[in-house]
């Protein structure tokens, strides 16, 4: 066999493993905004200290973005403590979102995605959270909001959701 149809031949065999070869994502940047409506005053909150991985497999790709409490700023640094205490930041440094989407899913302009969050010791599930996708070259752009449920500040409830919007670029690892 000369050597052209030896890698023709080499080329045939790997074909279907390279079809079905993980692919991996990075977050490349991150802007996580919190607001709160609080009938004593509205607080926002920013983090861009998230970290996130996705690895797709047969078709199918799994993300994890994890983010520290300690790196949201309100800009006023005791209300910042005191949310860590709120939260028990100390205990639960980490907020962590999981989700799974179809791999074709980035070809879209909107995806519905499902959500667990686990955020102070708790896991709270979000179903069908729209995203906004906007493909850059090799990065991708998702950016959207999701609801949150509300805590109690000095014994009175804030109003009934404290969305965290989420402006994300992730790239091929």
């Amino acid at each position: 066999m000369n050597k052209p149809h030896r890698v023709l031949l080499v080329l045939v065999l790997l074909a279907p493993k390279l079809a079905h070869a993980d692919s991996q994502w990075l977050l490349e940047q991150s802007m996580l905004t919190y607001h709160v409506s609080h009938p004593l005053h509205q607080i926002d909150g920013v983090s861009h200290a998230a970290r996130g991985k996705g690895v797709c497999h047969a078709g199918q790709c799994d993300f994890l973005i994890a983010v520290p409490v300690k790196s949201f700023d309100s800009g006023d640094s005791n209300r910042d403590l005191h949310m860590l205490q709120a939260t028990r930041g100390a205990q639960f440094p980490i907020v962590s979102v999981r989700t799974r989407l179809p791999e074709a899913a980035s070809a879209s302009a909107t995806i519905h995605a499902d959500l667990e969050i686990e955020f102070a010791g708790q896991t709270a599930q979000y179903k069908q959270v729209p995203f906004q996708i906007v493909t850059q070259g090799n990065q991708i752009r998702i950016s959207g909001t999701i609801p949150a449920d509300p805590p109690s500040l000095l014994a009175i409830p804030v109003k009934n959701e404290i969305p965290v919007r989420v402006e994300m670029t992730w790239r091929p690892q």
